[in-house]
């Protein structure tokens, strides 16, 4: 994932594809440049633009597993709004 090399292969300019990432010409230098403050969003816009969306699995793979597990959310009985449960008042 060489985002320079990209760039510089599409013959676009630092200024160029910094208006297509919707960024400053420095925050770009910053992305291809590795820098750690630079958002993942912009380096996942900047892989989609050049069809690499996919290797962005290989900056952070899912854990194994983790994929199949699903959240499950607990019901709840609710009452009517404004109305106070039997065992929830104090007086």
């Amino acid at each position: 994932m060489r985002l320079r090399a990209h760039r510089i292969h599409r013959e676009w300019t630092v200024a160029e594809m910094a208006e297509r990432l919707l960024c400053s010409p420095n925050t770009l230098r910053a992305l291809e440049s590795g820098k750690p403050g630079t958002s993942i969003g912009l380096l996942a816009h900047a892989l989609w633009l050049f069809g690499e969306i996919d290797s962005l699995d290989n900056v952070a793979p899912a854990p194994a597993g983790l994929a199949a597990k699903r959240r499950v959310r607990k019901s709840t009985t609710r009452g009517a709004a404004g109305v106070i449960a039997e065992d929830e008042r104090d007086f």
